[in-house]
């Protein structure tokens, strides 16, 4: 017998810019907005499991969102987009996400975001700490260079074969192997906006000096790393939580690069220690 998901998809028309965004979204739960942002070059297809949680969508609004040239999103809509290349911009990226929370009116909303979504995460907390009641930033750091490279796009390699192989010694070996495929598998969709989602991750995101501005009275963070996660180790957000004043940390063993979809059952589990965190900074141990 077939079981419908309570999970509902939409989209939602929003300005950025300039820009005119048909925007895609998955939404399940009630409660506090807990917004989620896929990683660099694949969509909300990983936070399935997050979206069908029962725990947590009882006490949470989960909205797990494609950025535009992800997914089910397309490119802009009122500019020859085909003409230019792809690069996404800190600021580009911070104003996309607060005007989908504003067209949305969401209320009070936390944001969590991975990899690229996870350093967006930080890039909220500094500019715009009113608007958010905490973020956390998963696999996110300070600074992420060398990881713009021509060699994702090369016409002398398959692109999405690249794209996707790139995932899988990023993930830990405990984690389930149907779901090391399948996180395998949305990366092989995603290889067209790959790159241009590295020029923010590994070019413009750059926090090294500015830290010590981030206000955790006004915005909450706190930053959830995997053990096997290279690219930004658990010693990078250790170190970039530590420069944070009341910044906290996280470290998550036996998972890597891609919790939420690589191993839900083991993410869930400090997600829910994150959240509470949230909840109670004053109490959470630092």
């Amino acid at each position: 017998m077939s079981k419908i998901s309570p999970v509902t998809g939409h989209y939602i028309t929003i300005e950025v810019d300039g820009l005119e965004y048909k925007v895609f979204y998955l939404e399940n739960g009630t409660g506090q907005p807990l917004v989620c942002q896929h990683t660099a070059g694949c969509h909300n297809h990983q936070w399935r499991d997050l979206l069908e949680d029962e725990e947590i969508t009882a006490n949470y609004r989960v909205i797990a969102y494609d950025l535009p040239r992800h997914g089910k999103s397309d490119p802009p809509e009122n500019t020859e987009w085909w003409k230019q290349e792809y690069k996404l911009t800190a600021e580009h990226y911070v104003n996309f996400i607060l005007a989908l929370c504003d067209a949305l009116e969401l209320k009070d909303p936390l944001f969590m975001g991975s990899s690229f979504g996870g350093n967006a995460a930080l890039q909220l907390a500094l500019r715009h700490p009113d608007r958010f009641a905490g973020v956390l930033a998963v696999e996110g750091a300070d600074y992420s260079p060398g990881f713009y490279l021509d060699w994702w796009q090369h016409p002398h390699a398959n692109a999405a074969q690249v794209c996707a192989s790139g995932t899988w010694d990023l993930m830990a070996p405990q984690s389930p192997e149907s779901d090391r495929w399948k996180t395998w598998f949305y990366y092989s969709q995603g290889s067209e906006a790959f790159k241009g989602d590295l020029h923010f991750y590994s070019v413009d995101h750059d926090l090294r000096d500015r830290l010590d501005e981030i206000d955790t009275d006004r915005c909450p963070v706190v930053m959830l790393t995997g053990e096997y996660d290279y690219l930004t180790t658990p010693e990078d957000s250790a170190r970039t939580a530590g420069r944070i004043k009341n910044g906290k940390f996280i470290e998550m063993p036996e998972i890597g690069h891609f919790p939420m979809s690589e191993n839900h059952a083991r993410f869930r589990v400090h997600l829910l220690e994150a959240l509470e965190m949230l909840r109670n900074p004053a109490a959470a141990p630092v």
